[in-house]
C-alpha cells in the first residue's frame, strides 16, 4: 500500500527522513500517525524510527534534544517542529512490568516492530508513502480488530498498561478486540495495580472520550480488568449504567468525571474529592467537578437556578453540569443557563465593588473572622440583587450586618 497524498504533517518531517537515508541509515514514520492516516482520521505526533544509533542521528542535525537518550530517542528540531526519533530496538526483563532492564539497539525494522504493542500500531511507512506491514496490521485494521503483536501475554507483561490501552481503543476506533488478546487481558488484569495511576488514569479519559465508549466499557467488564484501577472494584453498577446509556460521547474530561460520580451516587462533595484524588486529579478538576456534580443535584430537583448556584458554579462547570445532565435526561437548554447566568449582577467574588481594605478604613469591621462573615454576606446581598453593587450602598449594608453581629 502507497498512501498518497500525504498529510502536511508527514510532508513537512520528509527532510527528516531524507538526511537519514542519505547518510546510508533506514528511516520510516512509525506508530499511531500511520495507523490513523490510513484510518484518515487527523494525526498528532509524528513519530520516526531508524536505523541510525543515537549518536549518528545527533551527528546529522544541527539542533537536537535528549529527551530518551537511554531509550535511543533524539528529539530533532527543524523549522520550528519538533520529531521523537528513536533508533530500533529490542527490550527485554520487564520486572516491574512497566520498564524494560535492558535495551539493546539494532539495525532491523522487524526486531523493532515485534515489540509494539498490537498490529495496528505495528506499522511503518517510507518518505514516499508506502507502508510496511510485517504483522498484517492492515488486515487488522480492515477488519477493524485489535490484536496484540505476537503473544498476548508477553506483550502486557512488557507494559500492563497496553490492556487499558485496548479497551481504550476500541473506544476511539469503534474496533473489536480478538478473542486471544481479550482473554490475556482477562488473565493478566492484576497487573495493571502495578501501572501508575497516573498513566491509568490518561488511558481511562481517552477511554471515555471516545466515539464509541461503551464498547470499551464492556471490554473491561468482560475481561474484568476494571476491579484493578483506582475504587472501581464495587463500580460494576456504574459501569453498567454507562453501557446502558444511548449512544453518546463526552468532550471533556471533566465531563467524564461528572458523569462517573454521578452515577456512582455519591453522598457528597467529600465522597468527589476522595474518588478524585485516589486518580491523583488536580485540585482544579477536582472543584470543577464537585461544582458541577451540585449544579446537577439542582439541576434535577429545581425548575429555577437559584442566583447563589448558579455563581458558585461559574460558567465552566455550568455548561459540564448541563451536559451530563442533558446526556441522562433532566438538563436543560444550554442557551437558558447561559442567559440565567448573564444575568447575574456580577460573576466574580472580586467584582464586588468594596473590598476588606475599605471596610478596615471606614472602621466597618476589625481584622478577623468577622470581616470574611461579613464580606461574604455582601457577595450573597449583591448576587440575589438584595443590594445595588455600589461602594456607598454596600458600605450601609456592611455597617448594618457588623452591628447586628455585634449585638
Amino acid at each position: 500500500m502507497i498512501l498518497t497524498p500525504l498529510p502536511t504533517e508527514f510532508e513537512q518531517a520528509k527532510p527528516i527522513i531524507e538526511t537519514i537515508e542519505a547518510a546510508g541509515y533506514e528511516a520510516y514514520f512509525v506508530g499511531g500517525s500511520v495507523r490513523d492516516t490510513i484510518l484518515d482520521k487527523p494525526i498528532h505526533d509524528v513519530d520516526i524510527a531508524t536505523s541510525a544509533f543515537p549518536a549518528e542521528v545527533k551527528g546529522l542535525f544541527k539542533r537536537t534534544v535528549d529527551t530518551g537518550i537511554e531509550h535511543g530517542t533524539v528529539m530533532i528540531l527543524d523549522h520550528g517542529n519538533g520529531y521523537e526519533t528513536t533508533t530500533f530496538r529490542t527490550e527485554s526483563g520487564y520486572q516491574d512490568f512497566r520498564r524494560p532492564d535492558q535495551v539493546t539497539f539494532v539495525r532491523s525494522l522487524k526486531e523493532d516492530l515485534k515489540r509494539r504493542d498490537f498490529t495496528i500500531n505495528a506499522l511503518a511507512m517510507r518518505a514516499n508513502g508506502e507502508v510496511i506491514d510485517l504483522f498484517d496490521g492492515l488486515a487488522d485494521l480492515k477488519a477493524q480488530v485489535i490484536r496484540a503483536v505476537g503473544v498476548a501475554e508477553d506483550r502486557f507483561h512488557e507494559d500492563a498498561l497496553r490492556m487499558m490501552r485496548a479497551v481504550r481503543f476500541a473506544s476511539q476506533l469503534r474496533f473489536n478486540i480478538e478473542p486471544a488478546t481479550k482473554q490475556a487481558i482477562a488473565d493478566n488484569a492484576p497487573l495493571l495495580s502495578k501501572i501508575a495511576v497516573e498513566r491509568t488514569r490518561v488511558e481511562w479519559e481517552k477511554l471515555l472520550m471516545g466515539q464509541c465508549p461503551d464498547r470499551g466499557i464492556q471490554a473491561l467488564v468482560q475481561t474484568e480488568l476494571y476491579r484493578y484501577m483506582p475504587k472501581m472494584a464495587t463500580q460494576l453498577p456504574m459501569l453498567e449504567k454507562l453501557i446502558a446509556l444511548p449512544a453518546w460521547q463526552l468532550d471533556s474530561i471533566e465531563s467524564t468525571w461528572t458523569l462517573q460520580a454521578w452515577l456512582m451516587a455519591l453522598p457528597d462533595e467529600a465522597a468527589i474529592k476522595q474518588l478524585l484524588k485516589a486518580w491523583k486529579t488536580s485540585n482544579e478538576l477536582i472543584d470543577h467537578v464537585t461544582a458541577a456534580w451540585t449544579v446537577m443535584r439542582a439541576l434535577q430537583r429545581d425548575a429555577t437556578l437559584a442566583p447563589m448556584t448558579l455563581f458558585k458554579a461559574g460558567a465552566a462547570a455550568l455548561k459540564t453540569a448541563n451536559t451530563v445532565a442533558n446526556l441522562l435526561g433532566f438538563g436543560r437548554p444550554q442557551s437558558e443557563l447561559v442567559a440565567a447566568y448573564a444575568t447575574l449582577p456580577i460573576q466574580d467574588k472580586h467584582a464586588l465593588a468594596i473590598n476588606g481594605g475599605d471596610l478596615l478604613k471606614q472602621q466597618i469591621v476589625q481584622p478577623g473572622p468577622q470581616m470574611g462573615a461579613v464580606l461574604a454576606q455582601l457577595l450573597v446581598a449583591v448576587v440575589t440583587s438584595q443590594v445595588p453593587n455600589e461602594p456607598e450602598k454596600l458600605l450601609d449594608f456592611a455597617r448594618m450586618v457588623a452591628d447586628t453581629e455585634n449585638n
